[in-house]
């Protein structure tokens, strides 16, 4: 009688996990088609003509400028940047860019903040002396809201004073 019951049950339990297992379709679904891509690169690997991406590959690092402690001029190196900036600007006109300004943690926030719009608009008024045109550029302070480096150190506080250029269609 024993038997009879563990036989039963076990073949009840079989029939359960039989109606539960998972079976394939008969008919599949269509294909969703070709996937889309938001890359801004062309089939090569090599960026496409007039984007961000192109920007930042052709200036090679020259996409910031970087100031010292509580400064906003424009020193040799900057005027070096800024003159790839424009040379780029002027192959594409119908690009307009925006100008980012960064400060370090120290100071107020306040103070960060005018900073670093002091220091946007002083690459902005330099690439409107190389002969791009104003209206083509915007400024934008984060102040220091958005460091690259984290570290209370000098050398990561040098990396957090800096103005980035991002183009934009």
């Amino acid at each position: 009688m024993k038997t009879q019951t563990a036989i039963a049950a076990a073949l009840a339990s079989a029939l359960v996990l039989s109606a539960c297992s998972h079976k394939a379709p008969k008919i599949l679904p269509p294909d969703p088609g070709g996937s889309v891509s938001t890359d801004t690169t062309t089939g090569t690997g090599a960026a496409t003509p007039g984007s961000q991406a192109d920007f930042v590959a052709q200036l090679m690092g020259q996409d910031t400028v970087y100031f010292d402690t509580d400064q906003y001029n424009i020193d040799a190196p900057d005027q070096q940047a800024l003159a790839a900036q424009a040379a780029w600007l002027g192959k594409y006109p119908a690009k307009r860019a925006t100008i980012q300004g960064h400060t370090d943690e120290r100071g107020t926030r306040e103070y960060n903040l005018a900073l670093g719009e002091r220091r946007a608009n002083a690459a902005k008024n330099y690439l409107v002396s190389l002969g791009v045109d104003a209206s083509r550029l915007t400024t934008q302070t984060f102040g220091k809201d958005q460091p690259v480096a984290m570290e209370s150190t000098e050398e990561a506080w040098a990396k957090n004073r800096r103005a980035v250029t991002i183009t934009i269609d």
